[in-house]
């Protein structure tokens, strides 16, 4: 199980469309013979090009764009910013961010090898064979652009691997365990009390009764240790299969549980590679935060902000990360 390097603001966002922010986009420039961004305390050399830039602007403008229609470059957020400026600040934190992960990967001498960029190179090489003449057009890229910013994506996700290998950060089956359990929740203690004899009478239908009194519509439901910390997962995780727990207080409800599977084995393993990436990123955050505050990178504005989005711009291509997923599945 390996992290895959990620943006750090996957999240919701409410604007005059319901949009779920799935990663970045940015628009470009018309001309592509300067480099973007204008990386500050890094040598320009090291700095991102304005083509090497697109290949990711591409990819998400197109993706938004596919999902919510072009009308969502009209989209105005709450404080008044526009969905436009939002995004462009994002692509700017996501390509601070990788720069940061590829000089962090310098400094503790974590390197593509030989091989991995044979395997980048067919894998740039499918993705450029894959564009269309608009796509080029609208990047300004070559094929030596792709395979570039391919290798920093990369390396962003391999000095992860690398720093956190040797850590400690197995998840036991006991931590991830899944159970399946019918609930039955209530408000009344002496209801309560009344439901508990019905469903503890010889030959009762819990589902059937916990249908009718509970007040919670969802019966069935798979949980985990610590999604419900306190005296549900006590009550809940004491029961072997097909045994009914007594009444169990929590957050001001009443519970009765009876226990479906106490081992869901798929959904025990499921969890335990969720828990396994959150420690990694936990784990590996401490080290990339440090650096960061060591080694604070900052882009020049005057590029970003003579930034436009345009709803005519002639590009289709989504594909970038999917490649990369398919050549490196981690």
């Amino acid at each position: 199980m390996n992290l895959t390097y990620s943006p750090k603001w996957l999240k919701h966002i409410t604007a005059a469309l319901t949009i779920k922010v799935l990663t970045i986009t940015v628009l470009p420039l018309t001309g592509c013979s300067k480099g973007i961004p204008i990386v500050s305390e890094v040598p320009e050399e090291k700095a991102y090009t304005l083509s090497e830039s697109m290949i990711i602007a591409a990819t998400e403008r197109n993706r938004y764009q596919q999902i919510y229609t072009n009308q969502i470059w009209g989209v105005e957020l709450p404080g008044g910013q526009t969905f436009e400026t939002y995004l462009k600040d994002q692509v700017k934190e996501f390509l601070q961010e990788m720069k940061i992960m590829n000089l962090l990967a310098e400094q503790k001498e974590v390197i593509v090898t030989t091989s991995e960029k044979e395997q980048i190179r067919k894998l740039s090489e499918e993705y450029y064979d894959g564009l269309t003449a608009d796509d080029i057009a609208y990047m300004g890229i070559k094929e030596e652009d792709v395979k570039t910013i391919y290798e920093a994506y990369f390396l962003a996700n391999k000095v992860v691997r690398e720093l956190t290998k040797d850590m400690n950060l197995e998840i036991s089956d006991s931590e991830a365990k899944v159970i399946t359990v019918e609930q039955i929740e209530l408000s009344d203690s002496a209801t309560a009390a009344e439901v508990l004899e019905k469903v503890s009478a010889e030959g009762s239908n819990f589902e059937m009764i916990a249908k009718e009194y509970s007040e919670d519509p969802i019966i069935r439901k798979q949980t985990g240790r610590g999604e419900f910390p306190g005296a549900y997962e006590e009550a809940a995780f004491a029961l072997n299969a097909g045994e009914i727990s007594p009444i169990t207080a929590y957050n001001d409800k009443y519970y009765i549980i009876k226990c479906i599977s106490d081992y869901d084995e798929d959904a025990t393993q499921a969890r335990k590679s969720i828990l396994y990436t959150d420690r990694k990123k936990e784990a590996f955050s401490k080290i990339y935060d440090q650096f960061r505050t060591e080694t604070p990178i900052t882009f020049d504005n005057e590029d970003w902000d003579s930034m436009r989005f345009s709803k005519d711009d002639k590009t289709t291509t989504t594909n970038f990360f999917e490649l990369y997923k398919k050549h490196f599945p981690e």
